[in-house]
Parts: structure tokens; sequence; C-alpha cells
């Protein structure tokens, strides 16, 4: 990892702020499934080279850091957006929605939260809004590892309750095989995301 995974950490160190909360969401273009958002509070000055974007890590590695960071991290929490909200709150608010919530729930209060591309305009402390961020932010970065594999993890205990879509492979992310699946089976109630044109479809086909 390059070291302008730190610029942005060590610009609010030096302005004299301790408690940098990393903010990311994951899940917002599935079909099926949880929006996911984690927030993560890491040591100040921590380092690891090998925290990045959680879309470029492998399976294993981000299962590693996850563990890691539990670990390491001063604080973090993970928040689970429902469906239901999702089709209530359209994707956009129901992510901004998550970030608010899982600022809200660490215990320990951020100085200054990083969010990836998202506004959050009721946050209780400043926040600055990095376009992708996720590549950008060690904090961000570390809240895109932790909802990622906590969203994985239960997309895959929920594979064992339908099967037919197989969502331990797709983790309710629009393939093909998971439109056959729609098309077949029809969608699931409280589970897909019924304001999404796919589904939608596979509810109205004509």
């Amino acid at each position: 990892m390059k070291n302008n995974m730190y610029v942005y950490e060590n610009k609010y160190f030096y302005k004299g702020y301790k408690n940098i909360a990393g903010v990311d969401e994951v899940g917002r273009g599935c079909w099926a499934g949880p929006l996911v958002v984690a927030a993560v509070i890491l040591p100040p000055r921590y380092r690891n080279n090998q925290i990045n974007d959680s879309k470029t890590l492998s399976i294993k590695k981000r299962e590693e850091l996850f563990d890691i960071i539990v670990k390491d991290a001063m604080d973090y929490q993970i928040i689970f957006i429902d469906p239901i909200e999702v089709d209530k709150l359209n994707p956009k608010n129901a992510s901004i929605e998550g970030m608010q919530r899982a600022l809200a729930g660490l215990k320990i209060k951020p100085d200054i939260a990083l969010v990836d591309y998202e506004k959050i305009n009721d946050a209780k402390q400043k926040v600055e809004s990095i376009t992708k961020g996720d590549a950008k932010s060690i904090s961000i970065a570390a809240a895109s590892i932790i909802a990622k594999v906590a969203r994985d993890r239960y997309m895959i205990q929920i594979n064992d309750k339908f099967p037919q879509y197989n969502f331990k492979k797709n983790k309710g992310y629009g393939t093909l095989e998971h439109l056959k699946a729609l098309k077949k089976y029809g969608p699931i109630k409280n589970f897909h995301r019924f304001s999404y044109k796919p589904v939608q479809k596979a509810i109205n086909p004509k």
C-alpha cells in the first residue's frame, strides 16, 4: 500500500484530532440482503500496509484483516439496514442513515469522521467526504473490510435457508444466475429489494 493511504489521517493528527473514524458501506447495489455500514476508529498513527479497499483484496485476505482490525481497533460499529428499509429510504438515503447510526453507536466519540463519498449533514462531529475514500484512507479502508466481511458472512448463512439463489456465491448481487433464480422462484419477501427494477420485472415480467 502506498503512503498516501495515511494522508488524511496525518492531516488531522497534525491539527490535534485524536479519534478519527473511518466510515463505509457495502451492498448498496445488491438485489437482495441488507446494506451494511461500518465505522472504525484505529489507534493514532496506526500502520498496516495490507489494509486497502476491500474490493481489491481476496476473500482470504479480507477475512484475515477483519480479525486484525477488530482486535486492533479502539472502537468499531457495524450496522445492518434491512431490505425493507432500503426500499423505503432508497439506497443513497439508506447508506447515509446507516453511517449516522454507525457513528452514533461508537462508544468512543470521534473528533472527525472520514466518509467514503457520502455527505452526512446530521453528524455530531466534523465530517470529511472523500471520493473513493476506501482507496485513499486507511480508516475508511478498514471500515470497508469490516462491512464487507460482515455482510458476506451473513449472506453465506442465509444461503442455507434459500439455497436456490446461491447467495453464498453471488452475495445478493445482480448476476445472471441470480436473475434466472428470480425468474424461476420469484423474489423472497422481506429479503429481496422490491424497489429495484430487476426484482420488479421478476414480479411483473410484462
